[in-house]
């Protein structure tokens, strides 16, 4: 009994969730950049390039992708851990040499090698959210907006929850902060790896259960919120740091209990089955383990539906359309529906962590204190959580309801992140909070959005793998707004001494840059919204109708 509920699928995805939940170091690098900035005596220029480094190591992952579809799809090879284990070496490595560097305890390295190390432990980010992000749709796959916008919105308030260990435990200790992204990730990732497996499985109150899985990660995000804002006004006591800190762990715990009542409803189906001698109902686990128990289990096999011939489908690609297979990455990188991808995601993700890496000297440069810049980085993660569960539940909703192609959610999205651009760029009072609210949910309902219309147009086969490589825009995009365009404009205005700026008209030009590259990502996503909507009508609306079926 105890070693079939550790088997199920619903403890995977807890063991997933709480791995995600510790997994967003990305998204805490203004707490240390700093340090960084002061100890290795970087200009601004230079901390935003080892940033974009960061930016790379954790869209980089082609590498395991490609790990992914060679040791999880097949049993006698390993499984999701192998991709784990992996991950979590490089974290470790990553951010300890890091830490090294920072608290003196090896000589100070070239740029070039800082870059390294950081490209290193981002790196490790990759790993993890393949791992976890790809297993949950296999495990879903009628339901892959809501089990993706679920991970990557738990990996979203990773950042805050990051933090408010570092609150509790490390309060003004940055450089201790970094020692504790080298063991704190690493050590949960390894005691949780084992439980994370892919299992063809499927049941009917799937949707039931991740609705209160999705609850639980609402009530997560407002609690997180609540606290934040009370730490913004108030000067809490460490005894109730040290509450409220219990409480959180109590609320992360919690999704442990959907696991058990799912098992417990999927034995008391299996025990009807058995008195009712309903045995066709019963897969063998040669069935189970080969997906037979779907008739339609793959989103290629879909394509060949009757009635669903290449010119059935509008102007979509054909090339996303070839009968009985899945498409690899070479397949999906002829299409021109990959590159469009590729382009709004550049847009859209690029000036996204540009934002978030840049978040603390924007701060700086209107008179925010250090606290109220950590505040904004916790805020950004409550945010960020909201796009990226908010954009993966409401698209499978209107998707189930109405039939609406998802990329027209990209579409919006995009619009709404350029508006927060132009609003961060005012530098009105408030506008920083205001502008970063917008940004911070638009940005991640890309990171929602994205990997599920891959899986939709080229299959759940080699997802890991073209989304992986689709997400290196990021990165480029990133490079070019916080190197090339904030970075420059910002040492540009600075004074000559300390290196710094201060006023509005540090980050002005910067941001009506992005905010007009978002634009033109939204408008680029609107063509892949016309070229795939009669393929999401005819392919994907119907995969999902035969499902309710059945």
């Amino acid at each position: 009994m105890e070693e079939s509920i550790l088997k199920s699928k619903w403890v995977s995805t807890v063991a997933s969730i709480w791995i995600q939940s510790t997994s967003g170091s990305l998204y805490t690098f203004s707490i240390y950049s700093q340090s960084l900035k002061t100890t290795q005596n970087y200009d601004q220029s230079t901390l935003d390039t080892v940033a974009v480094f960061k930016d790379v190591g954790v869209n980089f992952g082609v590498l395991s992708g490609v790990l992914y579809s060679y040791f999880a799809t097949s049993g006698s090879r390993g499984g999701p851990w192998v991709v784990h284990l992996l991950g979590a070496a490089q974290c470790f490595l990553g951010y300890f040499l890091m830490w090294a560097a920072v608290a003196g305890l090896i000589p100070r390295p070239p740029v070039p090698l800082m870059c390294f190390f950081m490209l290193l432990a981002a790196h490790a980010q990759s790993f993890f959210n393949t791992a976890n992000v790809v297993t949950g749709v296999r495990n879903f796959r009628y339901y892959s907006g809501t089990i993706v916008g679920i991970m990557k919105g738990f990996l979203g308030l990773s950042g805050a929850i990051l933090v408010q260990v570092y609150q509790t435990i490390l309060y003004n200790k940055p450089t201790s902060f970094l020692l504790m992204l080298a063991l704190f990730p690493t050590i949960n990732t390894l005691l949780l790896m084992r439980f994370v497996r892919i299992h063809d499985t499927s049941e009917g109150n799937e949707k039931e259960l991740l609705n209160s899985l999705s609850s639980i990660a609402l009530l997560l995000a407002a609690y997180l919120m609540v606290v934040i804002i009370i730490e913004h006004v108030l000067t809490l006591r460490l005894i109730i740091h040290a509450f409220a800190f219990a409480v959180l762990i109590l609320l992360l715990g919690s999704p442990l209990c959907i696991a058990i009542r799912a098992w417990k409803r999927e034995s008391d189906s299996i025990s009807q089955t058995l008195c009712t001698k309903d045995y066709p109902l019963i897969l063998d686990s040669s069935q189970q383990r080969s997906g037979k128990m779907f008739a339609r289990q793959d989103s290629a096999e879909y394509h060949n539906l009757p009635g669903s011939s290449d010119q059935e489908m509008g102007t979509h690609d054909t090339r996303t359309l070839q009968s009985g297979e899945n498409l690899n990455l070479f397949q999906a990188m002829r299409a021109v529906d990959f590159w469009i991808l590729f382009l709004t995601t550049a847009c859209g993700m690029g000036s996204g962590l540009a934002t978030v890496n840049n978040i603390g000297q924007i701060g700086g440069s209107l008179g925010f204190k250090s606290f109220e810049t950590s505040s904004l980085v916790s805020l950004w993660s409550i945010w960020n959580f909201l796009g990226r569960f908010g954009a993966g539940y409401l698209s499978d909703y209107v998707l189930h309801v109405s039939g609406w192609a998802r990329p027209l959610f990209m579409v919006i999205t995009l619009a709404a992140m350029s508006a927060g651009h132009l609003v961060i760029a005012s530098g009105l009072p408030g506008a920083l909070y205001f502008g970063s609210v917008l940004v911070g949910v638009c940005y991640g309902s890309q990171w929602s959005l994205m990997p599920t219309i891959v899986s939709e147009i080229f299959g759940v086969a080699h997802m890991g793998t073209i989304f992986n490589t689709i997400t290196i825009a990021s990165p480029v995009g990133s490079y070019i707004f916080s190197v090339r365009v904030i970075g420059y404009i910002y040492d540009k205005e600075a004074s000559a001494e300390g290196k710094t700026c201060v006023g509005k008209h540090c980050f002005m030009l910067s941001y009506l840059i992005m905010a007009s590259a978002t634009f033109l990502g939204s408008l680029v996503a609107l063509v892949l919204f016309f070229r795939t909507r009669s393929f999401y009508n005819r392919v994907i609306v119907r995969r999902l109708l035969h499902s309710v079926r059945e």
